[in-house]
């Protein structure tokens, strides 16, 4: 069996997951997981489909009649990889939206060596001002021996500085 990734871009519109699913099962593959939103007015995510290595061509042709409708569709084999180790923590952020947040939290965890496993973040309104509120949810994985405490001092530390409140679960 192939594990492949389909990366896609277009313009929103209703049908277009119905559209993919449909490539994917006409090809025998099985959709696995997906990760699909409107971002920006554009549809935008990726799929991870199963399916077996002699029908990988008849995944490319399915997926060209869905491109030719207005969706890029980017396939790429899925890289296996041994289980993984470490702790997981799910992390929160919010704060008031400004320029570098992203850039310095990311900086902070991975200095430590933590992979970043999903990440989303999102704007919101203050109730009082209306203010613009800048939203982060993310699952960490720590490399191994390394505790929490460890990541929620190096958040600590930059916090102040980019005027967030975070939480680590």
């Amino acid at each position: 069996m192939a594990l492949l990734v389909l990366s896609v871009v277009g313009s929103d519109r209703p049908g277009l997951t119905k559209a993919l699913a449909a490539a994917v099962l006409s090809a025998g593959g099985n959709w696995l997981e997906g990760h699909l939103s409107r971002l920006g007015g554009l549809y935008v995510g990726s799929v991870l489909v199963e399916l077996d290595k002699s029908k990988v061509e008849a995944l490319r042709a399915a997926v060209a009649a869905v491109d030719a409708a207005g969706l890029e569709v980017r396939i790429a084999p899925a890289v296996e990889t041994a289980g993984a180790t470490g702790e997981t923590l799910a992390f929160s952020l919010v704060g008031q939206d400004r320029p570098g947040i992203v850039n310095q939290v990311t900086a902070a965890v991975s200095e430590l060596g933590v992979n970043i496993e999903t990440f989303q973040t999102w704007l919101t309104s203050e109730a009082h001002s209306g203010a613009p509120l800048f939203h982060m949810d993310a699952n960490l994985r720590l490399p191994v021996g390394m505790n929490a405490a460890r990541v929620q001092d190096a958040l600590e530390a930059i916090s102040g500085e980019i005027m967030v409140d975070f939480a680590l679960n």
